[in-house]
């Protein structure tokens, strides 16, 4: 009799439980189609997340900010100075050393244009880069002679050498993963760019016949490039852009600049 009693409880209890869920699921779906649309799927499903079409061709302009490094400029100068030790004038002798790296921290504007395609939230795509720039390196050296028996000063050189790129055009492939309005990618180039290199030295008290004492030579330089970035949208087709990029140029110095970037597109 008991176990009677408690098997009919337990089924009384479930049936009510049942009724009751059943009724509240009415009274849910009766209050959802009540509410607004824009409600109405926030309480059925959820907040929904829209995607952006990153999917087509896009256009900008770009500010850039970096710096700039070249190998060892050593003995770039060897011909001009032996011109000028030729011809020292009595009892005088010139001293020199040899260059070190060439720095500097420089700015540059440029514009870009490419293609993406888009399959879920993969993005890859194209894009030609171009930056207009005064990365202008250069290194310095000084040498000073003195008389052994005076240490009266006898002569002061001088040795310069800088290596300006100025243009350097790119074309890079672009890998992203869209999340949301951002789009973060990575990209690899190879472009091709206006390199010159001029030199100079000096000597005081001055040669006795007058040498060439300066020289530059302009060439085209090649070069490739990676770095990391991240676009975002801002409205319609309007996009900001964040990136850093390494580029190095090879010829007969090396060079290796460092930039980022902030740019404004148009994707249309």
């Amino acid at each position: 009799m008991i176990g009677v009693s408690w098997e009919s409880d337990w089924s009384v209890t479930m049936r009510r439980f049942l009724v009751a869920a059943v009724v509240f699921g009415a009274v849910s779906s009766a209050q959802a189609a009540d509410m607004p649309d824009f409600l109405r799927g926030g309480f059925t499903e959820g907040l929904s997340t829209s995607r952006v079409n990153w999917q087509g061709y896009y256009v900008g302009g770009q500010a850039a900010w970096g710096s700039m490094r070249t190998g060892s400029l050593g003995g770039i100068n060897s011909d001009l100075i032996a011109g000028i030790n030729r011809w020292p004038p009595p009892n005088t002798s010139y001293t020199w050393n040899a260059l070190g790296t060439a720095n500097s921290i420089s700015t540059g504007f440029g514009a870009f244009v490419g293609y993406n395609s888009q399959w879920d939230d993969v993005v890859v795509g194209v894009e030609a880069n171009y930056l207009h720039g005064g990365f202008r390196a250069s290194s310095h050296s000084a040498g000073y002679t003195y008389d052994p028996n005076t240490l009266q000063l006898v002569s002061t050189t001088s040795s310069n050498a800088s290596v300006n790129i100025s243009d350097f055009g790119s074309l890079r492939l672009r890998a992203g993963y869209a999340m949301g309005c951002f789009l973060p990618y990575a990209f690899l180039g190879a472009g091709f760019g206006d390199e010159k290199i001029e030199r100079n030295v000096s000597a005081y008290p001055a040669p006795l016949i007058l040498t060439v004492t300066s020289a530059s030579k302009e060439k085209l330089v090649y070069g490739y490039s990676a770095g990391v970035g991240v676009d975002f949208m801002l409205i319609g087709g309007l996009f900001a852009r964040v990136e850093y990029e390494y580029q190095r140029v090879t010829s007969d110095i090396e060079s290796n600049i460092n930039t980022v970037r902030a740019g404004l597109g148009y994707k249309f």
